[in-house]
């Protein structure tokens, strides 16, 4: 039996939209945890968790770029920052739900 690791991060969404070229916006907010590096939240596979209790998983394609270039030591002062996914599953997480990862 494998068991993994548990996350490095847990995230809360506070804002959520879809992204006029496709896929969907979600801005963060670092709940528990260590922020993740740049380098490691792009491509990171995300689980999502609705307050209901359902899950959901999507990978991350990129950052939006508005306010600025992502940059680690900016995701560590203040432990915000605007992720960019295309999957399915993330165009289902609302304002409110819990993000972990990588997952």
């Amino acid at each position: 039996m494998t068991t993994s690791a548990p996350p490095k991060a847990t995230y809360r969404v506070i804002d959520a939209y879809d992204h006029p070229h496709g896929g969907r916006i979600l801005r963060l907010r670092l709940g528990k945890g260590e922020a993740l590096r740049v380098k490691e939240l792009k491509s990171c596979v995300m689980a999502a968790t609705a307050p209901d209790g359902r899950e959901e998983r999507f990978s991350v394609d990129g950052f939006a770029l508005f306010g600025g270039r992502p940059s680690d030591s900016r995701l560590a002062r203040t432990g915000r920052v605007d992720v960019h996914a295309t999957d399915e599953a993330a165009r289902l997480v609302e304002v409110g739900w819990t993000l972990a990862g990588p997952a």
